[in-house]
């Protein structure tokens, strides 16, 4: 089991450059204190308590910032007052996560020091504005803290998951690449990614939204089933997206469209587009397939059957759903066929590519099979 010193702030030789973010991050952090000064709100605060504490906070802990005790001390006050939350107190207990030990917080000096720091900036503000202690501060300090508490559950609650999305590495600092955080607690955050764990579980989604997992879109498709103005919003949505790509496709003559089950849209738009492009659905279940039957044309032929980057295609094209529970990153690099085009997350942003709706947060992602 790994020590304290280990886990917390176990000095490491880092790459020439590593230490200059250190220094980014204080004055991130006295920013982050500025703009709660300046346009406070439960919003402001909220989401302020939950950037920095996976974040700056969560560095500073593993390696602190400053090479003068007394710096790290004054240091980790500060941040106490910018987050409400007694420091020292947090780093026993994210210490005790490391370790798989039960959390003890000993009432020692730095943590009466950060507890007095945040009790005094309350007493302060019930003192000068108990309405905005009460209406906002509050609100926002709690509604950060379930933020928080979301992030840190579905970081672990299937096992420790790493997230690789270029977006979310940059905004949260490689935080994404929690596995190798793991592995070796107190490396610095820049080096993570040099030890990314090709057999580790990850997930397309970032802790605080990894809750999606669960998120059955199919319940959303029969929403869509008993609704003429909803079929007609997402054809004519898909459409417009398929046709911004029609130059990009070149010769389309047989077209596979995997899970076109239940509402069968993406058949429905490429018929409108490719009219006189064979269509092929197949889908891993019998009865969805019936629900798609009266849909389309009885040029559209069906199979009952899965899918994945290992199939064998006799295809030019190959449309992909979001319900896709494969490897996505796979079809990305190794297309089945000349052309495939990915429905993906609005964020998720592949290849070219186009946004299908704002609203659904959907965009359609082309890749090319190489040679």
């Amino acid at each position: 089991m790994a020590s304290a010193s280990a886990i917390a702030s176990k000095r490491v030789r880092v790459r020439p450059g590593a230490r200059a973010w250190d220094a980014a991050f204080v004055g991130l952090s006295v920013a982050h204190a500025a703009v709660l000064l300046t346009v406070p709100s439960i919003a402001v605060i909220a989401l302020g308590l939950w950037w920095n504490a996976n974040t700056i906070a969560h560095n500073f802990i593993h390696r602190p910032f400053f090479r003068s005790p007394a710096a790290n001390r004054g240091y980790s006050a500060f941040l106490s007052a910018v987050l409400g939350l007694p420091q020292a107190a947090w780093r026993a207990r994210h210490v005790a996560h490391h370790a798989g030990s039960s959390v003890r917080v000993r009432l020692d000096r730095d943590v009466l020091l950060d507890s007095a720091v945040v009790v005094s900036l309350w007493a302060a503000m019930i003192a000068a504005a108990p309405s905005f202690f009460v209406t906002v501060y509050l609100p926002g300090w709690a509604l950060g803290l379930a933020l928080c508490r979301i992030h840190g559950h579905y970081e672990h609650s299937r096992g420790t998951t790493s997230h690789y999305g270029r977006l979310y590495n940059l905004l949260f600092f490689n935080d994404g690449f929690h596995i190798e955080h793991h592995a070796r607690p107190a490396r610095h955050w820049t080096e993570l990614p040099d030890g990314r764990r090709a057999d580790g579980r990850s997930s397309r989604w970032p802790p605080i939204l990894r809750w999606l997992e669960v998120f059955d879109l199919q319940a959303l498709e029969r929403v869509v089933l008993r609704s003429p103005a909803l079929q007609r919003y997402v054809v004519s949505t898909h459409e417009r997206a398929l046709r911004r790509l029609l130059p990009a496709l070149g010769d389309v003559h047989r077209v596979l469209v995997v899970g076109g089950g239940l509402f069968p849209r993406t058949a429905l738009v490429v018929r409108r587009v490719l009219p006189a492009a064979a269509i092929s659905i197949v889908d891993a279940e019998a009865a969805h397939l019936a629900v798609a039957r009266p849909f389309v044309d009885d040029k559209v032929s069906m199979v009952c059957g899965t899918f994945g980057p290992e199939s064998a295609v006799d295809a030019d094209a190959v449309i992909v759903p979001l319900a896709f529970t494969g490897d996505r990153a796979r079809l990305y690099a190794e297309p089945p066929a000349r052309v495939i085009l990915v429905h993906d997350w609005i964020w998720a942003r592949r290849g070219r590519g186009v946004v299908i709706s704002w609203w659904l947060l959907k965009r359609l992602n082309l890749a090319r099979r190489r040679g």
